[in-house]
């Protein structure tokens, strides 16, 4: 592995600078492990809840990671304002469908210039989506996390997922057949108290080990991301944003 793979994530200067930025809306969660912390070369799956999640990884992760994305997301402005304003804002967020188109006039540029930036793995629904298992594997074999966010989200971001699309299940069983056991993070952002539960990681090779299907697996960690956001911690002393290994038993409540 290279240097600089095992250091946080670099991005280029300009988007540093809007991170930085960034950071006045979305402030650091409190990290909660269950277990080990991130390593590298693993998977990270999340719930999303809007931007709160991905931004909270990219802001405050400290280790490197790749998000997979919608491809929409990565191609180009047009593409994404259709996304943005029909499926993003209207369709998960319940926005006003013309409201949603106005406000993305402003916003696209934009988060246009973000995606850029946050250099996303793009995700398909067809047959490309052997180029999104290539490319993670790259990313992967790079010391990188890829961070997936696989809930099904078709009546928007809620508290209680309804569903895990199993893409994550065909990357990770991919990398097994190239000698690439992989470590998975089940983890669950809490908006509302502002904590990033992360379990215990779990190697793919223990969680197909019973010869489950893909489904079943991706029913197996949906059950557990909705068990981890329901977790309840108590509150830790005033400039503590982490739960340091050795406190986790003293902070269930």
């Amino acid at each position: 592995m290279s240097k600089k793979a095992q250091e946080i994530q670099k991005r280029k200067w300009w988007f540093r600078l809007m991170k930085k930025l960034m950071k006045g809306r979305y402030k650091k969660p409190r990290f909660v492990f269950l277990g080990e912390r991130f390593g590298t070369g693993g998977i990270i799956l999340s719930n999303h809840e809007g931007t709160d999640a991905p931004m909270s990884l990219e802001l405050y992760c400290d280790k490197p990671i790749r998000m997979w994305g919608a491809s929409e997301m990565n191609s180009g402005l047009v593409q994404l304002y259709k996304y943005q304003t029909r499926v993003y804002y209207h369709e998960k967020k319940h926005w006003n469908l013309h409201l949603a188109r106005l406000f993305c006039l402003i916003a696209s540029p934009l988060t246009n210039l973000f995606y850029k930036g946050l250099n996303l793995i793009s995700t398909y629904r067809d047959a490309r989506f052997l180029k999104t298992v290539r490319e993670s594997i790259a990313a992967l074999k790079n010391g990188e996390n890829v961070v997936i966010y696989p809930e099904v989200s078709d009546k928007g971001y809620l508290a209680e997922l309804e569903g895990f699309h199993a893409g994550f299940v065909v990357l990770a069983e991919a990398c097994k057949k190239r000698g690439m056991d992989l470590p998975i993070y089940v983890t669950y952002f809490r908006k509302s108290d502002l904590t990033y539960i992360v379990d215990e990681p779990i190697l793919y090779s223990e969680l197909s080990a019973n010869g489950e299907s893909k489904e079943e697996i991706a029913k197996r960690l949906l059950d557990r991301c909705n068990e981890l956001g329901k977790m309840q911690f108590t509150p830790l002393p005033d400039g503590c944003a982490e739960a340091e290994e050795g406190e986790l038993e003293e902070s269930f409540a």
